[in-house]
């Protein structure tokens, strides 16, 4: 506006000191050229306010979701560290329930170990008991893992075809009673096994019957004359269906009619240590 003033002034004084026409016209084209440049500047500016106003606009939108994105990362970080807590939490309690599983573990084997180690001892003092007036082929003792097996040939304990227990039994027996006597917390099964041939007399029906009576008679005796508990004792007929050699020769039918004595843990005081929880 300062600018037409002055322009306007001096096209005025141009006029009152009369100038001449040639100066008058450069005068009246440069007044046009300002007017022009005036309004292309005032559009340019108002152009610029628009472009300002629109970037401002999409600027404050963009603070705007700064904050939002700000609010939902500390919401998160928050939750995030809750859960890490959780997390530790969690595996402690699980460091800690393997420690006490470890711990729990290992007081079962050492109980295994135990035992396992009481029937060496047993096997090996019942070899030695029963090694004395007796053929190794007639009574076999074998230890495997934590029971100990005494195998006894059916010619040492009974007449043949009978139940009834020998005289000669009864001194096997009795080392046999001796050495488990010792240890109250074995328990000791008694089978009988007998070969194919069947059999049937008045007071036995067949080899099942024979294998159980045989059995039965066992334990009688290691009750009666040895008194060992007899809720220790356990009597039970596999009859001929567990061989341990062929039926088709006199030989193996000799060494299939036998009877197995069977040294084994309590189960119960067993089945107590598994219950037992390891102390925190």
């Amino acid at each position: 506006m300062k600018k037409l003033f002055l322009v306007g002034l001096t096209i005025s004084i141009a006029l009152s000191s009369c100038v001449s026409q040639k100066k008058y016209s450069e005068l009246e084209d440069n007044f046009n050229n300002k007017s022009k440049e005036l309004v292309d500047t005032k559009a340019d500016l108002m152009k610029c306010r628009i472009e300002s106003e629109g970037k401002l606009k999409t600027l404050n939108q963009q603070v705007e979701d700064l904050k939002k994105d700000k609010e939902k990362t500390l919401e998160y970080v928050d939750n995030l560290t809750v859960l890490s807590k959780s997390a530790s939490d969690n595996i402690k309690e699980t460091l800690s329930q393997m420690g006490k599983k470890d711990e729990y573990i290992h007081v079962i084997q050492q109980a295994m170990n135990r035992k396992d180690s009481i029937n060496l001892a047993l096997g090996f003092k019942l070899k030695s008991v029963l090694k004395d007036g007796f053929n190794d082929e007639d009574i076999q003792v074998n230890v495997e893992k934590t029971v100990v097996y005494i195998s006894i040939a059916d010619k040492l304990l009974f007449k043949s075809g009978s139940a009834t227990i020998s005289a000669k039994a009864k001194s096997v027996l009795g080392k046999v009673a001796e050495v488990v006597g010792a240890q109250p917390n074995v328990e000791v099964m008694v089978e009988g096994y007998t070969d194919n041939k069947p059999i049937s007399t008045a007071n036995i029906k067949d080899n099942w019957d024979l294998s159980v009576k045989r059995s039965t008679a066992v334990v009688r005796v290691l009750q009666d004359d040895f008194k060992i508990d007899p809720s220790r004792l356990i009597a039970a007929g596999r009859s001929e269906y567990k061989p341990i050699d062929s039926n088709d020769t006199v030989e193996g039918r000799a060494r299939n009619r036998r009877t197995r004595i069977v040294l084994m843990p309590k189960l119960d005081q067993f089945f107590k240590i598994l219950e037992n929880k390891v102390e925190d």
